[in-house]
């Protein structure tokens, strides 16, 4: 229950974050509207385990950001492009704040807080428990923000490709960054470990296949096939980059439940 809240809070910061820096002079105000209710159903979800979790997580930073979610729709409707981009910021960073704030509740089942990690293996270690969520998130959001994007040039085929080739560059970044942070842990864990078993490796293998280097090769294709430019073609890439970035990501999260370190 911990990973899955952890993973759905993850995907709505970075989906967030990526419909905020996505300039609403070149794209509809229907894709923002839609894909905001696509945020408001990740949060209500985050919002009921908590619920159910009796304590353990915290309820208010999913509840309000649910509530900004519809708020947002609502300035997307109308046409208030500033204050929806603004709200999309706002519960980017209430997101983030949730992901933090339920890492350092669940202590172990998230690799710990830290306060802990800090006096266990030092600042480093700290730093990369804090920002292995907010680089997974930026992997998962800027991906399926990129997806949803161009699945929408299908609705408005005359809109132009700058915002679609920004949020590609931003999801390589990501993933540079995510595999940067990773490879950290990696580095830590072979020190502290001193060896894997072949299981670990395998699901070392598959994390690294689907979650970094795949998405990496796929977002060239990307880019190379908007060339032509096909929007169509391209957006069938970003579904399968979306699949292999959940599965990447869900795996990290799998395997850093046990670990000291994000990998």
């Amino acid at each position: 229950m911990a990973i899955l809240t952890q993973f759905v809070l993850r995907l709505s910061f970075g989906l967030a974050a990526a419909m905020a820096v996505t300039s609403p002079r070149q794209v509809t105000s229907g894709y923002f509207r839609n894909n905001l209710y696509v945020l408001l159903g990740l949060n209500v979800l985050s919002a009921l385990v908590a619920v159910a979790s009796q304590g353990r997580l915290p309820i208010w930073p999913a509840a309000v950001a649910a509530v900004l979610c519809y708020v947002g729709s609502v300035f997307w409707l109308y046409e208030k492009s500033r204050a929806g981009s603004a709200t999309l910021g706002i519960i980017a960073l209430v997101n983030l704040a949730a992901l933090w704030l339920g890492g350092v509740v669940l202590g172990d089942a998230t690799g710990g807080t830290a306060a802990t990690t800090a006096s266990a293996s030092g600042v480093g270690q700290a730093l990369l428990t804090w920002l292995d969520p907010l680089a997974g998130g930026l992997v998962l959001g800027t991906t399926l923000g990129a997806m949803l994007l161009g699945h929408w040039y299908l609705n408005s085929p005359s809109m132009e490709l700058a915002p679609l080739r920004k949020l590609l560059r931003l999801s390589v970044a990501a993933i540079v960054l995510r595999g940067v942070l990773c490879g950290a842990g990696l580095a830590g864990l072979w020190m502290t470990a001193g060896g894997w078993d072949p299981i670990m490796i395998s699901f070392l293998a598959l994390r690294w296949l689907a979650g970094i280097l795949g998405p990496l090769w796929l977002a060239w294709m990307t880019m190379r096939t908007l060339d032509i430019p096909n929007t169509q073609s391209a957006t069938g890439i970003l579904y399968v980059s979306v699949i292999a970035t959940f599965t990447g990501e869900l795996t990290s999260q799998l395997l850093s439940q046990s670990a000291k370190f994000p990998l």
